[in-house]
């Protein structure tokens, strides 16, 4: 038998009080803090649901550990009942032994103060109870780690749960107190839900540079005071959808967040609820004069709940704004032009000059803080940069297929025009790639012959793999050419805005054929010696309508699976995942590829993982996450007892039964007694009940019995 620590054999008797799913998908809702500063060591709470026993956290990346520490079920009214009974007997203990001047033992002042805080800490009628278990976790942070973020996933005896993003911060991190689970609202008195706070939990001081960390719960306005010196130049960065892309019972889907600055006589001297379409706001502000700010964080809509978590960066750090060009030829070196706040003298960090064709994420580094990531693309196309004038068709830039064009709507109302030459039943392919790189452009693209009629439009053009994005704005058209003759490519942006940073990359080519995949959920649990089945979703490219076969790469050992087919008439396909393995002992990455043939060309692709994430009530969306784990489990492995029950003495068995008679109280069932006893061993296990405490009411239960 496996050996587990102590921790994980005393919460092992939760599984029997709320029956583990065992096909159900291990689930966190929300980790707070959402990050810890390098070199650090903090403790953190993962919410969730079918985390009843769990064993330990993995975190991407190197140079983070993390380790469990405690688990904390949601409590139910009986157990609370229970719990307040032993409060309450060992606090008349607490008071005899003070009337008597005798010393309280630390181990009864403990369990009162570990029974004292469960029951503070529950709610009868939690908000949502997919969150409401919690996982507390110790992360260690070494002081090299590379900041930025990494995604944490909580492992369980019977699975993983999916992952949520986690941060290494470079400054020291101001915590607030958790708040507890919030009551579930009613219709019509919502105000009955809404938290009491005591006034000086609502601003906390603070020292920058710095990151703060809290909850929000409905009507929190959270408040942070600090003294800033006359000509600082502060980047104020709150991280609240980039940690929990999308709430399924939230409209708009996430934490929607407001960040307000205000000077010492509380003249509010910045504002912002988002950056450009980012919905998480950003201020820049150089302080004009020496004193006391006070920045506050809120949701426009004053909802709240314990999965309303937010990051706040407060420092000097950089902060790019834009890059130009958005990308490079693949193998070819550039120096791009970059924007921003703080940037003077910062060190642009490019792909390596070997990195393949892909999207890459570059920073700017100064004094060494790093800055926020910006999306940069690597591609195998000839590239070009555009010339001006290009306004007309007069004017229009002549270019040859294929090429990538990168250019800039520099001004608003600016339109720039590209000639090309085809030939009839020519396919031409118009993509817009700026959106997707974090350019606020929201392409228009138009297509006339030579002429001016028009031959296709496209304002938006939705790509599924693009799973954080709810508004697409890039503009793509694939459409065969009716003649041989000169054509014009109009682009332009749809709100006739304009300026630097409204860069693109317009590739003119003929299809180029391709698929990408996603594999949901990114987290699976198989039974010993059995199988599961995830999904493979392709996203095809160009018109491409090939076979795709899709099967496990380079699988590790204990594990296969039949390769199957995704048909160009089909969107998703089942893989079953089979293993010979008892217990995998963790989570194991797996890894699954597609491969399709193009004419004679054979295309491999590495899926991506992701999980099914739905928006508001309605919208569906395939989050890509970094990888995809698997957890082999054996269904019938049970642990240890942390602690051997007493035996119940008959004769406090009929002592019981004597006091029920004379009560009057009626008996009990045999799925009464069998679920009080469940309970009782529960709590006592995990160490809330005494001997003396549990032998009387187990001969409760025994004398109901009879």
């Amino acid at each position: 038998m496996k050996r587990y620590s102590v921790l994980v054999i005393i919460v092992a008797m939760a599984s029997l009080a709320f029956g583990t799913a065992a096909f159900g998908q291990a689930y966190i809702g929300f980790v707070y803090p959402a990050g810890a500063q390098q070199g650090t060591t903090t403790q953190i709470r993962l919410g969730g649901q079918r985390i009843d026993i769990p064993v330990g956290a993995i975190v991407t990346g190197t140079g983070v550990e993390a380790k469990l520490v405690e688990y904390r079920w949601y409590l139910d009214n009986q157990q609370v009942a229970v719990m307040r009974e032993q409060l309450q007997q060992l606090q008349r203990v607490a008071k005899e032994k003070e009337k008597n001047n005798e010393p309280l033992d630390d181990a009864t002042r403990q369990l009162m103060e570990r029974i004292q805080d469960r029951i503070n800490d529950w709610q009868n009628f939690p908000a949502n109870r997919a969150i409401v278990n919690l996982a507390i976790v110790e992360v260690t942070v070494a002081p090299d780690a590379e900041p930025g973020p990494r995604e944490i996933r909580l492992v369980t005896t019977q699975g993983v749960t999916n992952p949520l993003p986690f941060y290494v911060g470079q400054f020291p991190e101001y915590v607030r107190k958790p708040i507890k689970a919030c009551q579930f609202p009613v219709l019509g008195n919502e105000q009955a839900a809404e938290r009491r706070r005591p006034p000086e939990e609502k601003e906390v001081r603070v020292t920058i540079p710095c990151v703060v960390n809290g909850q929000v719960a409905p009507g929190f306005v959270n408040a942070y005071r600090f003294e800033a010196r006359k000509g600082q130049r502060l980047l104020i960065k709150a991280y609240t959808r980039d940690l929990i892309p999308y709430m399924a019972d939230a409209v708009p889907g996430w934490f929607q967040s407001m960040l307000t600055l205000y000077d010492a006589q509380g003249q509010e001297v910045a504002f912002s609820d988002g950056f450009r379409f980012h919905p998480d706001p950003v201020i820049y502000y150089e302080v004009p004069q020496d004193g006391e700010y006070v920045l506050t964080i809120s949701d426009a809509l004053f909802r709240g709940r314990e999965d309303f978590v937010y990051r706040i960066s407060i420092a000097e750090s950089p902060f790019i704004t834009s890059v130009f060009p958005l990308g490079r030829k693949l193998g070819e070196s550039i120096t791009p032009e970059v924007k921003g706040w703080n940037m003077e003298g910062a060190e642009l960090r490019l792909p390596p000059a070997d990195a393949g064709s892909g999207v890459y994420f570059v920073t700017a580094v100064k004094n060494g803080l790093v800055s926020n990531r910006w999306p940069f693309a690597v591609d195998t196309l000839p590239e070009i940069m555009e010339k001006e004038p290009n306004n007309k068709p007069a004017e229009a830039e002549k270019v040859s297929l294929p090429v990538i064009i990168n250019g800039r709507i520099d001004q608003p109302g600016d339109l720039d025009v590209f000639c090309v030459e085809g030939k009839a039943g020519q396919t031409l392919v118009a993509e817009v790639t700026a959106r997707r790189l974090d350019s606020p452009l929201d392409s228009v693209l138009r297509i006339t012959d030579a002429s001016g009629k028009p031959i296709a439009l496209n304002d938006d053009y939705e790509d599924p793999g693009m799973g954080q994005m709810t508004y697409h704005a890039d503009s793509y058209i694939m459409i065969p050419l009716p003649a041989d003759g000169a054509y014009y490519v109009y682009l332009g942006d749809t709100t006739r805005k304009g300026g630097p940073e409204y860069a693109y990359r317009l590739r003119l080519s003929e299809p180029r054929p391709d698929f990408a995949l996603r594999v949901v959920p990114s987290a699976v649990a198989v039974r010993s010696a059995s199988a599961n089945t995830v999904r493979v979703y392709a996203i095809r490219k160009d018109g491409f309508a090939g076979d795709i076969q899709v099967s496990l790469k380079d699988p590790p050992e204990g594990f296969a699976n039949a390769p199957v087919v995704l048909r160009a008439n089909q969107e998703m396909v089942g893989l079953t995942i089979k293993t010979s393995l008892k217990d995998s002992d963790g989570a194991i990455p797996l890894r699954v590829e597609g491969r399709a043939k193009v004419g004679d060309q054979e295309i491999v692709h590495e899926a991506v993982a992701a999980e099914d994430r739905m928006q508001a009530f309605l919208w569906r969306h395939l989050l890509p996450v970094a990888d995809l784990r698997v957890r082999v489990y054996d269904p019938n492995y049970q642990p240890q007892p942390a602690r051997t029950p007493p035996e119940v003495p008959p004769e406090m068995v009929e002592a019981a039964r004597k006091a029920a008679q004379e009560a009057g109280r009626a008996p009990f069932s045999k799925a009464q007694v069998a679920g009080r006893v469940r309970m009782l061993n529960l709590l006592y296990q995990n160490g809330f009940l005494t001997d003396d405490f549990y032998l009387v009411k187990m001969a409760e239960c025994a004398a109901a019995q009879d």
